[in-house]
């Protein structure tokens, strides 16, 4: 996520926010606001999205180019998001460009539950565990999900993807709207 420090700053003041006042939409401080626009800090996930919601975008407005997109994505062509410590990794298996839904490929790595925080946005999730076995924290609530499992939820409700154990877990989720 490094370079979208400069994109935040220019939607910032393109909605005539100051730095105080997204800090109060976000719930982030004003010097990590600060930080993340000048690219000294990268954002974590749960960062990202308190910036995106707060500014009301979604992910995609950070990372995608103003392209014409095309049907097909080859698998060495997914836009790629990597967490700081590579516990996580979220490939993009839709583009973003004004689509209704959104499909993600979740690779979890080792222990994940110490970093992330419990999300929550508008919209549905549905998700399948594809290799490996995974945690969803959904409301509090503790759902273990093993290979070919898979669960559906409303987004707004507070929820966190967790690896069960330190084997790698391979998920494919479809979220809608598209909220990256």
């Amino acid at each position: 996520m490094t370079g979208i420090g400069p994109k935040i700053r220019e939607l910032r003041k393109s909605k005539k926010l100051s730095i105080a006042d997204l800090s109060n939409m976000s719930g982030l401080s004003t010097g990590l606001i600060s930080q993340i626009e000048r690219d000294k800090v990268v954002p974590s996930i749960t960062a990202m999205l308190n910036i995106v919601n707060a500014l009301d975008v979604t992910m995609g407005y950070f990372f995608d180019e103003k392209k014409e997109v095309s049907a097909l994505i080859r698998k060495n062509e997914r836009r790629t998001l990597v967490t700081n410590d590579k516990s996580r990794i979220y490939e993009f298996l839709t583009p973003t460009y004004n689509k209704k839904i959104e499909f993600i490929l979740i690779r979890l790595n080792g222990c994940t539950h110490k970093a992330e925080e419990a999300i929550s946005h508008d919209g549905e999730e549905c998700g399948y565990v594809v290799k490996g076995n995974m945690v969803v924290i959904i409301a509090g609530k503790r759902h273990v999900l093993h290979e070919g499992d898979s669960i559906y939820f409303d987004s707004s409700q507070a929820h966190v993807y967790e690896n069960y154990d330190d084997d790698e877990c391979i998920s494919i989720w479809a979220m809608t709207p598209p909220s990256w």
